[in-house]
């Protein structure tokens, strides 16, 4: 027998070795889903605090329930088959009207890649126009290439990203069932496409990832600039309570927005600053106070890269 063979035959011996091992392994635990309930209509499932990984399936953004005499409207559809079907199935322990319509904020990986589940339950579809680029791009088919891996098995090759069935130019009212719904586009901000969903009737707002509670806001490729002054927009809707697209509850809207808004006004000051002397930007992220935020959930894995976007975006805009 040759040298190579014994070589290949002493690997295989080890890996059926470790069959057993890998086959007592207890498989991970579901994250908790539990559904809370905001007003009459409106309930929510609240994220981990967290990176989408295996162990969590994905689960680290909110969605949101409506449910009416005539159907359910969802907003949004969290980040995986799997969490949408547990979803829907908390739905149905709720009520047996069939879910019309889901609404998504944004096209961010964690809120969209459960669509096709309420695609096969019949839902329409509705986005803002502006994720028609998004959809279409590169960024979009290699983020789910990745997440094929980083988040398997929860996200596979029947994985698809998902058009929606009805493109939105500007405000839209719709109404389900006897409630009314106000859909609002407030981007450009966190992304282009943002919309904000309002029940007046029952003043209570999905703000989707225009707020972020408990945690460091995802910055990304944002117009932080907008996103300031769209805060002020969901301000003006007077809810008394709001929906945030990653945290808790928020019935206190003003002094729950602070973090977001005072975090992205710090990076602005900081990096523009930065931007406009022309200084370095690993030595202005190192001379810069983060003392307010680095105690906040993920500001170790987001904050580094929130600064840089922010610093290239201050770039542009400094004249």
């Amino acid at each position: 027998m040759s040298t190579a063979a014994r070589l290949l035959l002493a690997c295989l011996a080890a890996l059926l070795s470790c069959l057993p091992a890998f086959a007592q392994q207890p498989p991970m635990p579901a994250p908790e889903m539990r559904p809370q309930q905001v007003s009459a209509s409106a309930w929510f499932v609240q994220g981990l605090s967290a990176l989408g990984s295996p162990a969590n399936q994905n689960f680290i953004s909110n969605a949101g329930f409506v449910i009416t005499r005539d159907g359910v409207v969802v907003i949004d559809a969290l980040g995986s088959p799997a969490l949408a079907e547990r979803l829907l199935a908390e739905i149905r322990r709720r009520t047996d009207k069939p879910v019309t319509h889901v609404i998504l904020t944004h096209y961010h990986a964690d809120h969209i890649y459960g669509l096709q589940v309420f695609k096969s339950a019949g839902a329409k579809i509705i986005a803002h126009q502006a994720a028609r680029e998004y959809l279409a791009s590169d960024t979009a088919r290699l983020r789910l290439e990745a997440s094929r891996t980083e988040l398997a098995p929860w996200i596979d090759a029947n994985t698809r990203l998902v058009q929606p069935d009805v493109w939105l130019a500007g405000p839209t009212d719709l109404e389900v069932g006897g409630v009314q719904l106000q859909v609002r586009p407030v981007g450009p901000s966190h992304t282009p496409e943002d919309l904000a969903i309002y029940l007046p009737g029952e003043r209570v707002l999905f703000a989707g990832d225009l707020v972020f509670r408990n945690r460091i806001p995802y910055v990304g490729q944002a117009d932080s600039r907008h996103w300031i002054g769209a805060l002020d927009q969901l301000l003006a809707f007077g809810a008394t309570a709001i929906v945030p697209g990653h945290g808790p509850l928020s019935t206190e809207a003003r002094k729950d927005m602070e973090l977001t808004r005072d975090y992205l006004l710090h990076l602005r000051r900081v990096m523009g600053e930065a931007a406009k002397n022309m200084e370095p930007f690993d030595d202005a992220y190192k001379a810069a106070d983060w003392s307010r935020f680095q105690a906040m959930p993920l500001f170790g894995v987001a904050n580094r890269m929130n600064a840089y976007n922010t610093y290239l975006l201050m770039e542009r805009e400094t004249p």
